[in-house]
C-alpha cells in the first residue's frame, strides 16, 4: 500500500499554518516511517510527531494536549497515541481524548472528568487546595494537525513560518 497522508479535521489545523498556501518542508524519507511507527521531528523550537497509521501519515504537535509531555515517548495502538506521563490517550483521527489523564480535568467541551487510578493501583485522592483546583480547571485540548504530503519518497509537512529554517532533526 502506498504511503499517503491521513485525513484530519480541518478546524484542528495547527496555529500558524496557512491553509490556502501551506509551505511544505521535507522532514523524513518515507521508508523511515513504517506502519505503526512514530517519529519526533524538530525544527527550531517546534517538535512534530509523525505517525504512520493504517489510515495514513499524521503530523501533530509532539506534546500531550494536557501537560506537554512528548507523545513520541508514549505508545501507539492503531490510531490512538498514549501519553507517557499521565496515561491520557488521544485519537489521531479526530484529535479527541479517548481516555482522560489520571489527573482529571476538563474535556475539550468543558465537562469535568475526575482524577482516576489505573487498575491495580491505589485510588488517587484529590485533597482540597490550589493543586486540586488547578487540576479541575485544566482543560485537555484536542490535537492540532499539520498538513502532510508524500513526494518523491519523502514525507513533507506544512510548517508555520518560524519553524521553516534549518534542517529537521529526527529522534
Amino acid at each position: 500500500m502506498p504511503l499517503r497522508p491521513a485525513i484530519y479535521p480541518p478546524h484542528l489545523l495547527a496555529p500558524g499554518v496557512d491553509p490556502s498556501a501551506p509551505a511544505f518542508q521535507p522532514v523524513l524519507d518515507a521508508e523511515d516511517l513504517p506502519v505503526g511507527e512514530m517519529r519526533r521531528i524538530s525544527r527550531g523550537d517546534l517538535d512534530v510527531l509523525l505517525v504512520h497509521t493504517d489510515r495514513g501519515v499524521v503530523a501533530t504537535d509532539d506534546r500531550c494536549p494536557h501537560m506537554a509531555a512528548p507523545l513520541s515517548l508514549g505508545s501507539l495502538d492503531g490510531c490512538v497515541v498514549a501519553c507517557p506521563l499521565h496515561e491520557g490517550r488521544f485519537d489521531l483521527v479526530d484529535g479527541d481524548p479517548v481516555q482522560m489523564p489520571t489527573t482529571g480535568g476538563l474535556r475539550p467541551d468543558g465537562t469535568y472528568h475526575p482524577t482516576w487510578s489505573p487498575a491495580g493501583r491505589e485510588p488517587k485522592t484529590d485533597p482540597p487546595g490550589k493543586k486540586a483546583e488547578a487540576r479541575r480547571l485544566t482543560r485537555v485540548r484536542r490535537l492540532r494537525y499539520y498538513p502532510v504530503r508524500v513526494t518523491g519518497g519523502r514525507i513533507e509537512v506544512a510548517l508555520p513560518p518560524d519553524a521553516r529554517a534549518g534542517p529537521a532533526t529526527v529522534d
